[in-house]
């Protein structure tokens, strides 16, 4: 298995993208228009693991025989009824009490929150919740890796996120808005209205970021997702300084939660309650604008009194109204879940979703993640053999699909795993980005590649070079090999697929089916068959049963990480 790991270590960053055909991204212009299949035609295991690596963390034997057995719509449905597996706030609160019974002044660290995010992940039933949710923290980015984040608050923001993935966008955008983690991040909370006298201006930080990341982006769009430009090709602006500035007055005198606030103290963050980091900011009136607001063509009048909740309301409904929400929105949630270049009429279709589920609902996240998973060019089968649908998968989901597909268990029942963002491991942590604009950006194309020459985005390349490339390789081996985490916690033990280990053309289409959904080309799938014979058994008269039970689990390991090592299985179609 060594010296496998160190050639496969060889493979760079150009070769990964050279298997995503030179735009390891969706079908953009002119993509895919192939119809969905009957409505009553029967689903095959491929089609269901296909859709299971878009809608969870990766394909097991049990959702893939629960997709068949009741449908992709029954499965999305009653994935949705499923209340959410846990919380992890309530993990990382028991996790400080057993620690606090060892030492009394120990303190929470973010591997806490990574253990219960792998625990959910891994484990958890509502899995279409936990892969949106996972989405969402992508888009409203707060991150652990910020020394001021509290992390027992990042915990309650993750598991408010997973509680509204279904719920309306509208409250997401309000409740990210108010909870005090993205305050800290994002720096409005405490935020102080203008003061000409002292020259203080509001915060601009949280009110730009709403605006680029969350709900509008940097330019007018088109009702399918393409940008608008002038006469001149000019792409439009969405937003200028004034309407930064406009908005930067609503988001004034929003802080701490506190049962009795006083605007000397706890606005400040003293004498601060036992929860205020896991409940939504509350307004200060005496620091919030009461000057003219404008922004986005709307106008809040300047008044006496201040408003705090009047003016977020109006802000907020400004956005979530604007007509480039939908589209803004719809096109990175289908990047996250099915391919990175969306067509217009794909981004269309879903768009047209979020600004009416059909019964004049706008932002009914439920009916948008439907849409997305459901649409006739992500059901396309075909389109795996396109050059220009499908993503990169991130490290992230790749390790999570590692420990579905075969059944990984942690031996501590803590799923001990700490940070996996350095290059040198999966260059990826959850709710640990280097900044606001996550860990990848979602127009992001590599330079001096195909992909720009063709006008494609691959966001998770961002991601990639030799370093990271060989970083994922050493730790998908030892993964593998040996278990991951503190102490090797988190390990498989291949069961299903040592019993088969004796059938090398057997083994290599279960990994076909777990973790390519039928897609593995007949050279690739020559080239384990021959890797996993070149692993000799024990003949079948051989007394020595530990021998036996050793060659095939390393047989088993072998399949796994050449197929998961493959530039085939990284570029989710």
């Amino acid at each position: 298995m060594r010296g496998i790991g160190r050639r496969l270590a060889s493979i760079t960053a150009c070769a990964l993208l050279a298997a995503c055909g030179g735009g390891g991204g969706g079908g953009g212009n002119g993509g895919p228009t192939a119809q969905p299949p009957p409505a009553a035609a029967p689903v095959t295991a491929s089609e269901a693991s296909r859709f299971l690596t878009q809608a969870t963390f990766g394909p097991t034997d049990a959702s893939i025989s629960a997709v068949q057995s009741t449908g992709l719509a029954n499965w999305i449905t009653q994935q949705m009824a499923l209340a959410p597996t846990g919380s992890h706030q309530a993990y990382v609160e028991l996790r400080l009490t057993q620690l606090k019974a060892a030492n009394a002044n120990a303190v929470l660290s973010p591997n806490q929150f990574y253990e219960s995010f792998w625990q959910q992940s891994a484990t958890g039933e509502d899995q279409l919740r936990q892969r949106v949710k996972f989405a969402l923290s992508e888009m409203f980015v707060i991150s652990l890796a910020d020394p001021n984040m509290d992390v027992r608050g990042a915990a309650s923001y993750y598991d408010m996120l997973g509680a509204n993935a279904f719920g309306n966008y509208r409250n997401i955008l309000e409740l990210v808005s108010l909870h005090p983690m993205m305050g800290i991040y994002l720096t409005h909370l405490a935020n102080q209205k203008e003061d000409p006298a002292t020259g203080r201006n509001p915060d601009e930080n949280y009110a730009r970021e709403v605006m680029q990341l969350m709900t509008i982006g940097l330019f007018q769009l088109n009702t399918d997702g393409t940008v608008r430009t002038n006469t001149q090709g000019q792409a439009l602006p969405t937003y200028g300084p004034d309407d930064v500035a406009g908005l930067a007055k609503v988001f004034t005198g929003f802080s701490w939660y506190n049962p009795t606030p006083t605007n000397a103290t706890t606005f400040f963050g003293r004498n601060r309650a036992a929860d205020a980091t896991v409940r939504s900011m509350i307004a200060y009136p005496f620091y919030h604008s009461t000057s003219a607001k404008t922004f986005l063509g709307a106008t809040i009048p300047a008044s006496a009194t201040a408003d705090p909740a009047g003016d977020l309301k109006v802000a907020l409904d400004t956005l979530f109204n604007h007509p480039n929400t939908p589209p803004f929105v719809s096109r990175q949630l289908i990047q996250r879940l099915v391919t990175s270049n969306p067509s217009p009429a794909y981004v269309g279709r879903v768009a047209a979703v979020f600004a009416n589920n059909g019964s004049g609902v706008r932002g009914d996240m439920a009916a948008v993640v439907r849409a997305i998973l459901m649409d006739p060019e992500a059901r396309d089968a075909a389109v795996v053999n396109s050059t220009t649908f499908g993503k990169l998968r991130e490290p992230v989901v790749r390790l999570a699909n590692w420990m579905r597909a075969f059944n990984a268990r942690s031996a501590s029942g803590g799923w001990l795993m700490g940070s996996t963002s350095a290059n040198t491991s999966l260059s990826q942590t959850a709710l640990a980005s280097p900044s606001v604009f996550n860990f990848f950006r979602p127009g992001y194309s590599p330079p001096n590649t195909r992909l720009g020459q063709q006008n494609l985005v691959a966001p998770e390349f961002q991601l990639v070079d030799e370093v990271s490339t060989a970083g994922y390789l050493n730790t998908l081996q030892n993964a593998i090999n040996i278990g991951i985490g503190t102490g090797q916690d988190i390990t498989s033990a291949y069961s299903a697929e040592t019993a088969i280990a004796n059938d090398p053309a057997a083994l290599v289409d279960r990994m076909n089916l777990l973790l390519m959904y039928g897609t593995m080309s007949t050279t690739l799938r020559n080239r384990i068959v021959e890797a996993v014979n070149s692993v000799p058994l024990p003949a079948a008269t051989d007394t020595n049963q530990a021998q036996v039970a050793s060659a095939r689990l390393n047989r088993a390991k072998l399949a796994v990480l050449l197929t998961m090592a493959s530039p085939e299985y990284l570029t989710q179609r």
